[in-house]
């Protein structure tokens, strides 16, 4: 059963190809959703998949690419939301 979540991670997140290495492994795990920088420095992820696929993505989320310094982790559940891929949301 599908379900959509939104993340927040905080931390040194940005700047440290986060965003791209999240489409990445969401790819690999059948995510779909969407991806971006937030104004306060933190990423924000709306992603819809599995209970067992979002699972995998949030524990990623927690440690990030090699450059990351991940401060935490916030989620929610959301309405379900469809997308036909997942994309880097650019400003």
């Amino acid at each position: 059963m599908l379900q959509t979540i939104s993340i927040t991670v905080k931390g040194k997140v940005q700047g440290i190809f986060y965003r791209q290495s999240a489409k990445e492994l969401a790819h690999q795990l059948g995510i779909s959703g969407q991806i971006k920088n937030l104004p306060d420095g933190n990423v924000q992820i709306i992603a819809t998949g599995t209970k067992v696929q979002l699972d995998q993505l949030m524990e990623w989320c927690k440690k990030g690419p090699p450059n990351a310094i991940v401060a935490g982790i916030n989620f929610r559940e959301l309405p379900l939301q469809e997308f036909s891929h997942f994309t880097i949301v650019r400003f």
